[in-house]
């Protein structure tokens, strides 16, 4: 698979990513029964994994798109620059971060930071994948996908310069080996 001038080979099959988002969703479901969470969709990223798992979401809830960015190309600039901030009526709700993917924890430690001074009842963050090896920054992650190495990956919503992200599957750069993400 080429995104621009990178070659990707497939890394998370759409299968796994099915199972995944189903098994996320069900273990939110039974937290949040008899609750109404205000789900917020980190933007672009999470665009995917939000519908997925949204549609598997029984409980009754309220959804907002949120939008920060921290990242140019394949590097943090590490500033979180706000693009389309977080809506006032959060106060004294049960909020779930939906994120596609937690790296350093710099863009989630910071945007946690602003989420708190509007005074949901509670927070909780959903991540599709995480990075452990990569964390820099203190952050709770109440319901994670799957835990994957350091290697750069596209697809799923996941974008090299704004392209790969309408990709089904999730694809690893091909120099980067698939043992070192497991």
């Amino acid at each position: 698979m080429r995104v621009l001038d990178k070659n990707f080979v497939e890394f998370i099959s759409e299968r796994e990513i099915a199972e995944i988002v189903s098994a996320m969703a069900s273990s939110i479901n039974r937290d949040y029964k008899g609750k109404t969470p205000y789900f917020l969709v980190m933007m672009n990223g999470a665009f995917m994994f939000a519908s997925d798992i949204l549609r598997k979401i029984e409980v009754d809830s309220d959804l907002a798109f949120v939008r920060y960015a921290s990242y140019e190309g394949m590097t943090s600039t590490g500033k979180l620059t706000e693009l389309a901030p977080i809506p006032d009526d959060v106060a004294g709700r049960d909020v779930i971060v939906l994120e596609d993917i937690v790296d350093t924890g710099f863009s989630m430690k910071s945007f946690l930071e602003i989420l708190k001074s509007k005074s949901p009842s509670s927070i909780a963050v959903a991540t599709f994948l995480v990075k452990p090896d990569a964390i820099h920054y203190d952050v709770p992650l109440d319901y994670v996908g799957k835990r994957i190495g350091d290697g750069f990956i596209v697809g799923y919503g996941l974008d090299y310069n704004g392209h790969g992200r309408n990709l089904g599957a999730i694809y690893v750069l091909e120099k980067e080996t698939i043992n070192n993400l497991v």
